[in-house]
């Protein structure tokens, strides 16, 4: 693994790129562009599965989207999907200068959030050759979900406060911590899993903080990450879900991309899976590599 960076606009994003045991900067290789969940960052699940899959001979990049984790970006803590979008294709960009990867076979996975947004990216950003989702999500369906008018109309009283000098708000993503979990009597199978993953030893990471900037849900809210799907997305698509429904809609999320999606593609449902397993338990995501890798191989 090499830590790198690459360019969006006028700030670095910082990235760590894998490499195949035998790697050989004579060669050349397919690479992916792995982009992590919401909240999440590069050292998380997006890592993991860049490390399996350049195990599998691919090299792979994952990087901490922009504003968030290691790379630049202000203000702190936005999501911001069209600069999620343009982080790939900036990933993109950095990948084909380098003179081991193979220009003509450059392929994407996204996880969650990231699932939506490599999605959406690819149906612009011509030079993705092949598509991959892990339990993707689309992050906007999610945010528009209960009360989003109300939610605009406070994101709208927030903006008018920091306009005139008030402190920006920075929100949890999910409660901070088991204790703060249980206390408010969390139960639901993706919220509950979330803590576990995000917020304990399991995958904790400095590079997310569990921080969001509120005024920027405000363009989550306006996002569709299938939003002309039909039309433009003609790469194949591998789309692996995992079979316990939740709150957060990945498995609703998959049948519906599945079946809007014109050309070549498949939907892998893993069996007794939720969400949150498919990030990092052995079983499954062994079962989703072992679905991923020979998409890829065949499409790159």
């Amino acid at each position: 693994m090499k830590s790198v960076t690459f360019r969006n606009r006028t700030w670095d994003v910082a990235a760590e790129l894998h490499f195949p045991a035998d790697f050989d900067e004579n060669k050349q290789y397919a690479a992916l562009v792995c982009v992590h969940p919401g909240s999440s960052c590069k050292g998380q699940t997006a890592g993991l599965y860049a490390a399996k899959l350049a195990e599998q001979g691919f090299v792979t990049i994952a990087f901490d989207a922009s504003f968030q984790g290691e790379s630049g970006g202000e203000p702190r803590y936005i999501e911001d999907p069209a600069t999620r979008v343009e982080d790939i294709r900036c990933a993109v960009d950095y990948l084909v200068t380098l003179p081991y990867v193979n220009e003509e076979k450059i392929g994407v996975l996204g996880v969650c959030a990231g699932g939506g947004y490599a999605v959406n990216s690819a149906m612009t950003e011509k030079r993705i050759k092949a598509v991959g989702t892990v339990v993707g999500a689309n992050i906007g369906r999610l945010y528009r979900q209960g009360n989003p008018i109300a939610t605009l109309e406070a994101v709208g009283k927030q903006r008018s406060a920091e306009a005139r000098g008030g402190e920006p708000m920075i929100n949890n993503w999910i409660p901070n911590s088991t204790a703060e979990r249980d206390a408010a009597g969390v139960t639901e199978v993706d919220v509950s899993q979330a803590v576990d993953y995000y917020r304990t030893a399991r995958g904790q990471n400095a590079c997310s903080p569990n921080k969001l900037r509120f005024t920027s849900i405000g363009s989550v809210m306006a996002f569709d990450a299938f939003h002309l799907v039909e039309e433009l997305l003609t790469q194949p698509i591998q789309i692996v879900v995992g079979s316990v429904p939740g709150a957060f809609g990945s498995l609703a999320d998959g049948k519906e991309l599945y079946q809007r999606v014109k050309g070549e593609k498949d939907l892998f449902v893993v069996e007794g899976a939720t969400h949150y397993d498919l990030y990092d338990q052995p079983e499954p995501v062994a079962q989703a590599v072992a679905k991923l890798v020979p998409f890829y191989k065949k499409h790159l």
